[in-house]
């Protein structure tokens, strides 16, 4: 069964595995404990799954850190960086190996080697890196503007806005507004997001600008929708803001799970984040859901350098078509088939799981590493 512990940055909530261990074989040959697209999905998912904002699986270094993060949205895509995840995998990490306040961790991420530290009062502090500013490293097609950033006006649902764009090794757009509470997040930010404007799609920022030391902004994430927190988020809407003269270059930046405290120096000086990440539950994952029907192929890995051609399926016969049968959503009022249900061998398989190990086992191997964890655990009252 497949342990995982669930961690929450300011609501933003994730899975996390722990697979440094993978030289051992213990987390699969990719290091990402055989998990593909849609295993991802079932997990994620807030009703049939654990429910989470995304999974992050720690890994051994290839690039001289001390580790190296990946991290999955709810819809089985592979973002480049993800700031509540991040102070997430750094909080897992000191609970799981007791650290102590001061503990900085090196972490290679796709946005590059991203520098986590825990704060005495049990709070992260996270070093970004610099921005990215010119309109090819956000990616987007905004020309750069008369504040050294790209910035311009979007046709959006039949709106124009002014959005302003920066990247912190995955792209954000950034407008603000006058009154946060007007925006429509739904429309505008599913459309933002797919704008061709970002040819890699975008994270959305709207901005609210209280004082010169505290804005307020709401989230549409690329791949997860509106969610509580964004930490690269908040990092470019500092920087935009400030690049537009409408902050100073450190503010307090409230979201809808909490607040997060933003300071950056200027151009070629990283962005640092501060803020807030606690344990929320540890536990084991039945074989039953990341695998609900017997597999005809190997399911495909999550790392791109396994990557292998396609081979071509063949026509499906009409038994086989009529046994797609989706039981989550399906049978929900009771089978459709029962003289031949397509998921009986995954449900037996569970069965027979749970029925050899007594309640006692079931809830040590939940619990096996969650209790030293628990000890490790410092205070988490932050106050940037």
């Amino acid at each position: 069964m497949l342990q995982f512990s669930k961690y929450q940055g300011l609501g933003n909530d994730f899975l996390i595995l722990d697979g440094r261990d993978a030289g051992a074989g213990a987390a699969g040959a990719d290091g990402c404990f055989g998990l593909n697209a849609e295993a991802v999905r079932r997990l994620c998912d807030r009703r049939f799954g654990v429910g989470a904002d995304g999974v992050i699986v720690a890994l051994p270094p290839r690039q001289g850190g001390e580790l190296r993060m990946r991290i999955f949205n709810a819809d089985g895509s592979e973002p480049e960086m993800c700031g509540n995840g991040i102070r997430c995998l750094a909080r897992f990490l000191a609970d799981s190996d007791g650290d102590q306040p001061g503990r900085i961790w090196q972490v290679e991420t796709l946005a590059g080697r991203i520098v986590p530290e825990l704060r005495p009062d049990g709070g992260i502090r996270v070093d970004m890196g610099p921005p990215f500013l010119l309109p090819e490293t956000v990616p987007t097609t905004l020309p750069l503007g008369p504040a050294g950033l790209p910035q311009g006006q979007l046709e959006v649902e039949g709106l124009v806005l002014e959005v302003a764009a920066a990247g912190m090794g995955n792209p954000h757009g950034v407008i603000p507004v006058l009154d946060l509470a007007a925006i429509d997040l739904e429309r505008l930010g599913s459309a933002l997001e797919v704008h061709p404007a970002f040819p890699a799609r975008t994270n959305v920022h709207f901005v609210q600008v209280l004082d010169r030391g505290h804005l307020v902004m709401r989230v549409w994430e690329r791949g997860a929708g509106p969610t509580l927190a964004c930490g690269t988020g908040a990092c470019a809407t500092l920087v935009v803001c400030h690049r537009l003269g409408l902050c100073d270059n450190q503010a307090r930046l409230d979201l809808p799970g909490g607040s997060l405290h933003i300071a950056w120096e200027g151009e070629g000086h990283s962005v640092f984040m501060t803020g807030p990440a606690e344990a929320v539950f540890d536990g084991v994952v039945v074989p039953g859901l990341l695998d609900p029907e017997p597999a005809t192929t190997p399911a495909a890995s999550l790392d791109p350098q396994d990557a292998a051609p396609p081979t071509p399926a063949a026509p499906a016969t009409p038994a086989a078509a009529a046994a797609a049968i989706d039981c989550a959503t399906a049978c929900v009022n009771g089978c459709l088939r029962p003289e031949a249900c397509p998921s009986a061998e995954a449900r037996a398989r569970v069965a027979a799981l749970l029925e050899g190990r007594s309640l006692d086992e079931l809830v040590a191997l939940a619990s096996a590493s969650g209790e030293s964890r628990s000890l490790g655990r410092g205070p988490t009252d932050v106050d940037p």
